[in-house]
This record gives structure tokens, C-alpha cells and sequence, in this order.
């Protein structure tokens, strides 16, 4: 893991909805390297489903080693946020750095979305990061070393997030349409902000920003800068999975089901759930490419579900449930087997042969499985 360096030591950094979640997470990483941090959220008051407001999230930055200043800012009012960046300028000499965190959520179908949900999305999503970034332009202008950090995903364009939610999607893709040089020494840096959040240990509480994914954006001056959240997480952001997937790891992590279309099941925990985690941090497209399958286990005994991993799809994708697509291969066995085979315990030709593991569909791709298991086996 990084450690802290002392890089951000006196620089001054705007984070949105840094009350709680993310946004407080990247703050209270800033505070220990000695950074000032303007706390620019909603919450003055506490909030009945979820805690934290802009003055505890102040407390824990300036107890963590940081300088804080709280403002009450929802990022929709053009003058609430040109008070705080104004109030920012006067209390810390200027902003080196602008946190887009700030966003709405709410995962359902294009008919099923209510239009005053669409204009949250799009109001706060879209038209808050440009609101806010427009007013911080022109004082990240006089900092030596300015960057806009918008927490959005990549522009792959991937069907099934338009399929399943489109309002939402548009909305973190207009975010994310401020990648690159809006202007002189500003950089906007969205698939970094991604490159954080996607990593396999995105859902243990720690986070690392890649150096290689920031190189290659052209930045080399972030290279401490890490997210090191001590506290469950409330992310806002696009994973290489399924909705339902995503829904499911939110609530998880302290997400309320209003954000939501609807209350998710509750978030599979325990053996299998690890072994999906450990399963979704090798996915790859070459694994995809040289696979082309998909595949369905249906588990027994103690920890019985349905659970997939997609090795045919983009670039692959693995979680609780059905598949995204018809399975080519169903494997049956009991969860307890399922765990020792993909930890190099059980060999999957003596599960099969010993009656363990049953086999439906594509025999030959049921094979092309074990060159994953080998890898996992490496992992754990």
C-alpha cells in the first residue's frame, strides 16, 4: 500500500459530498499528509438513515492531521457553491485540487424513472460537476500543480448500463465528458478517479490509486495520493459487473434502499462471496478472449445459491444470481467442494470423476475453466 509522503502537505483541496463515503475517505487521506479541505456537502444536520455531517466529517479531518473548513453546499445552487469556493480562497490562499464526488443514484429503466429523479441525476451529476469545476477554474489556474478529480467512469459505452438505468448513465457520462485539458495546467482526471474504485479490494476498505493508470493520464504528481477509508463506503461509480451486482454491494456498505429502484436482496457473505471477489479480481480480456464461455454454478449444502462468472462478454464479470446470458455450462456441487476445487484443494477431473461435480453443456469449455482455478490458486 502507499504510504502517505507529505506531497499534499498544504494544499488545499474542494471535495463535494465529502460528509461521508468517498468524499470523506479521499479527505481524511489528504488530512494526514497535512492538506487543508473544504468539507462542501449538504449535511449541516444529521441525517436519520446515514451518518456524518460536513462538521464531524471536519472534526475527523482536522483529529487525522488536515485543516478543514465546513461549508453547506449543494452543488445544484450556483450561489451556495460560489460562497464556499469564495469562503475556500479566503480561508486557505486558493484551491490546488477539485474533488467531484457529489452524485444521485437511482438504478431503474427509462419508464420505470420518475422525471423528477432524472433531473436530480442530471442536476447534480452532470450540471454540479460543471458548476462546481467552472468556479474552481479560475483559482486552480494560479496553483502551481491543479487538478479536477471527477469520481465517473470511463467512456466504454457498455450496453447493458444504457439498458438497465439510461438516466443514470447519462448522467455519469456527462461527468466524465470533462476528461481532458479544459483549459491551461487543469487536468481532469475521471478514468483515474475509476482506477481507484474498480480495483478487487474496492469492498475491504482500501483503496490505492494505480501509478501506472495516472502516468499514463500524465499525471506524476500524485503518486502518494491514496484512499484509505477506515469506515464502510457508499460508492457511487460504475463497476465491470451487473446492476444487480452493484445494488446488492452498495447496500451492502451502507447505501439506503431509497437511492435504489427497490430493496435488494442482502449481499451474499461468506466463503462463496470471497471466492467471487478473488474470481472478479483476475477477470481480464484476455481470459475473456481465450474462453468464450459462460458458466453457472448451482451450490448446495451450507452455502447454497446460484452464482456465474461470464468469460465470454466485455471483460468478463462474475457475481450472485443468473447470468447476464444464457449459461453454455452448469456445474452442480455442493458449496463446500465448490470452495476446495477453486482453491486448488479439489482437482476438477477427480470432483467430476468421484461424482462431486456434474457437468451440463460444453464440455470443452467446462475445461478452459481450470486455467482460471490455477490462477486463483496463485491469488489465495
Amino acid at each position: 500500500m502507499l504510504q502517505n509522503t507529505g506531497k499534499l502537505a498544504g494544499c488545499t483541496l474542494f471535495i463535494t459530498g465529502a460528509s461521508r463515503g468517498i468524499g470523506k475517505a479521499i479527505a481524511l487521506k489528504a488530512a494526514r499528509d497535512g492538506a487543508n479541505v473544504v468539507v462542501a456537502a449538504k449535511t449541516a444536520d444529521p441525517h436519520p438513515k446515514l451518518p456524518g455531517t460536513i462538521f464531524t466529517a471536519a472534526a475527523e479531518i482536522e483529529a487525522a492531521g488536515g485543516k478543514a473548513l465546513p461549508c453547506v453546499v449543494d452543488v445544484r445552487d450556483e450561489k451556495q457553491v460560489s460562497d464556499a469556493v469564495q469562503q475556500a480562497v479566503e480561508t486557505f490562499g486558493g484551491i490546488d485540487i477539485l474533488v467531484n464526488n457529489a452524485s444521485a443514484i437511482n438504478l431503474t429503466g427509462t419508464v420505470e424513472t420518475a422525471m423528477k429523479k432524472v433531473d436530480l441525476m442530471l442536476g447534480i451529476n452532470l450540471r454540479g460537476t460543471y458548476l462546481t469545476s467552472k468556479l474552481c477554474i479560475p483559482h486552480l489556474l494560479k496553483s502551481k500543480n491543479p487538478h479536477i478529480l471527477n469520481l465517473s467512469p470511463p467512456l466504454n459505452l457498455n450496453p447493458i448500463w444504457f439498458k438497465n438505468h439510461t438516466a443514470y448513465t447519462i448522467a455519469k457520462y456527462g461527468m466524465s465528458m470533462w476528461i481532458g485539458k479544459q483549459c491551461r495546467k487543469v487536468e481532469i482526471m475521471a478514468d483515474a478517479a475509476y482506477a481507484i474504485l474498480k480495483q478487487p479490494s474496492s469492498f475491504t476498505g482500501q483503496f490505492v490509486i494505480d501509478e501506472d493508470i495516472l502516468k499514463k493520464e500524465g499525471v506524476t504528481d500524485f503518486d502518494a495520493y491514496a484512499v484509505e477509508p477506515g469506515h464502510p463506503l457508499l460508492p457511487d461509480f460504475f463497476l465491470d459487473h451487473q446492476p444487480e451486482d452493484l445494488v446488492k454491494q452498495m447496500e451492502a456498505h451502507g447505501a439506503s434502499p431509497a437511492f435504489t429502484s427497490g430493496k435488494a436482496d442482502a449481499v451474499s457473505t461468506g466463503p462463496i462471496s470471497d471466492t467471487f471477489n478473488t474470481i472478479r479480481g483476475i477477470l481480464s480480456p484476455d481470459i475473456v478472449k481465450t474462453t468464450q464461455g459462460v458458466y453457472r454454478f448451482d451450490l448446495s449444502g451450507e452455502h447454497a445459491g446460484v452464482w456465474y462468472v461470464d468469460l465470454k462478454n466485455d471483460a468478463g464479470s462474475a457475481g450472485s444470481g443468473e447470468p447476464p446470458v444464457k449459461a453454455d455450462v452448469i456445474m452442480s456441487m455442493d458449496s463446500a467442494d465448490f470452495i476446495k476445487m477453486f482453491g486448488g484443494k479439489l482437482k476438477p477431473t477427480m470432483a467430476f470423476m468421484s461424482g462431486k461435480l456434474k457437468i451440463k453443456g460444453d464440455m470443452g469449455l467446462a475445461i478452459k475453466l481450470e486455467k482460471m482455478m490455477a490462477m486463483m490458486k496463485a491469488k489465495l
